[in-house]
């Protein structure tokens, strides 16, 4: 019995039904990182601040920065544990943009809008059934998540969405107008416009909501909080850049944006 030639037309279906098998899966792939990047910071969000690294300013430098970031000669990088994870939803909105375009990117956005709702009222159903007493082995620890991840979501909610629809809308922008070219401008000018938006939001609202812990008493310490988020978030939309030129030179064969711009022609 004869083989079937590699070019048939049954060979090309099937070859067309992988790719679209793996095509579908790189989509919700990338779909899953986000949200659970998503989920995980709303849920641990400011219960927990950390250091990343501190300096000491030599005494030239002090004339040029500002009091306020500083105590004396000592600098310390301080944010919410929630913020460690957040660049990466940047990064998986952006990946999609690029790949599958504008119309799957800000639907990711609201799918990630609506589950934050639907995580709120679950934990509230939750929290608001009555304890079953002498079984229950960490209540008051879930009673403190609880008030935080409430707060925390709802800030979220406000400051995601427009962060993020920022994000998607200026992306395609800068595609536009450089047709397809100069792909760490979008990448860049996107993230770091819309993390600028987020993070004067989300920081905001968690200081006039209480969420933000007794030490930040005043908008002084607020405008720390918010300059400390901004620049961790702004060198990691900086050290991400290699990173999405070699997810999009590897996925490439995936790409199915309906604005027809490529960045790689297709060999």
């Amino acid at each position: 019995m004869s083989s079937q030639p590699t070019d048939s037309p049954e060979r090309e279906v099937i070859d067309s039904e992988k790719h679209r098998f793996r095509r579908d899966v790189l989509f919700l792939s990338l779909c899953a990182v986000f949200l659970t990047a998503l989920v995980m910071g709303n849920i641990i969000g400011t219960t927990k601040f950390v250091t990343l690294f501190s300096l000491t300013i030599p005494d030239w430098a002090l004339s040029l920065i500002p009091e306020l970031v500083r105590s004396g000669n000592q600098y310390a990088m301080i944010i919410p544990v929630g913020l460690l994870a957040f660049p990466v939803t940047f990064l998986a909105t952006d990946l999609i943009s690029e790949l599958f375009g504008r119309k799957r990117a800000q639907l990711l956005v609201w799918v990630g809008f609506f589950m934050n709702i639907f995580m709120i009222i679950v934990m509230s159903i939750n929290a608001w059934l009555p304890n079953a007493f002498g079984i229950s082995g960490g209540i008051e620890l879930f009673d403190g998540v609880y008030s935080f991840f409430i707060g925390n979501t709802i800030a979220s909610m406000l400051a995601y969405l427009t962060a993020q629809s920022i994000d998607v809308r200026l992306f395609h922008f800068w595609k536009n107008l450089t047709k397809g070219k100069h792909l760490w401008l979008r990448n860049n000018a996107s993230t770091m416009v819309s993390q600028m938006v987020d993070t004067v939001a989300i920081m905001s609202i968690l200081y006039f909501a209480g969420n933000l812990g007794d030490a930040v008493t005043g908008l002084g310490a607020l405008l720390i909080l918010i300059i400390n988020a901004y620049l961790f978030k702004f060198f990691a939309a900086l050290f991400d850049t290699p990173l999405f030129y070699l997810s999009v030179k590897y996925l490439r064969a995936f790409d199915e944006d309906p604005s027809g711009n490529r960045l790689y022609d297709r060999g």
